[in-house]
């Protein structure tokens, strides 16, 4: 017996030691490079679950912020109602979604849906209620029409504060879907449970990396959609800094 584990440490000093796997460290190349696929699978997931609750979302939180802009009656009940669907928990929501849904991936992207409404709403009616009331009487005043007036004027002019809403809710959404894996189809999250259920700390570690990056890497697209649709909105800002520029010359000269 003594001298087979005497040859096990012979073979394990051959080697060059144990791997990061048999170690189980933090950062682990040797899992990267062996479980590339399983990776690659739950990030998909993770990214086509966020993409389409957003979506969703933005579809069902527009006509919702369109009601409650035109019926002020209806504003209070509509921000209040999804104001409390975004305090119920993510467990009791998936728990309450499950009977309707099964158990599949509609089960988190309701859910999602549902939660991201309280920030996308409000956007939205703030984005359209700080356009100038002069602007939407210069428009009525050619002859635009309600549907033209919302579309061509208001709407791209309530840009900024809707991406911005779509910005909080995409990165929202990138951090709860993880909670998906109670259901399994939580993307990055399933990864994220076992790796804890097993004290895989390689697992834990890459897939929460990850799922900072998607959440990064959403933002800074979405901000460059912004300036990309909203181009007036940087030359605002160069007009601000050349004044201010101006200025700091005039008084130090």
């Amino acid at each position: 017996m003594r001298a087979a584990e005497v040859l096990t440490g012979h073979q394990v000093l051959a080697q060059g030691g144990p791997g990061c796997l048999e170690r189980n460290d933090w950062i682990c190349g040797d899992y990267l490079r062996t479980r590339s696929q399983e990776l690659i699978d739950a990030t998909l997931q993770h990214v086509g679950i966020t993409v389409v609750s957003v979506l969703l979302g933005l579809l069902v939180a527009f006509p919702l912020a369109l009601l409650a802009r035109h019926r002020r009656g209806v504003a209070g009940p509509v921000l209040g109602l999804t104001t409390v669907l975004y305090t119920v928990p993510s467990l009791a929501m998936f728990a309450l979604l499950t009977p309707v849904f099964g158990v599949s991936p509609s089960v988190v992207v309701t859910g999602l849906v549902l939660y991201s409404l309280t920030i996308l709403v409000r956007n939205v009616l703030a984005g359209l209620d700080a356009v100038p009331t002069e602007v939407r009487e210069a428009a009525r005043g050619m002859g635009y029409g309600p549907a033209r007036l919302l579309f061509e004027v208001e709407l791209p002019l309530a840009l900024p504060a809707l991406v911005a809403g779509v910005r909080i809710a995409t990165v929202s959404t990138v951090a709860m879907t993880t909670i998906g894996s109670v259901v399994g189809y939580g993307g990055l999250g399933n990864l994220i449970a076992s790796g804890l259920e097993g004290f895989f700390k390689a697992e834990v570690l890459t897939a929460s990396v990850l799922c900072v990056l998607l959440a990064l890497v959403a933002d800074l697209l979405l901000l460059g959609v912004q300036r990309l649709l909203t181009p007036w909105t940087r030359a605002r800002s160069g007009g601000r800094r050349v004044r201010r520029g101006a200025a700091v010359a005039k008084a130090v000269g």
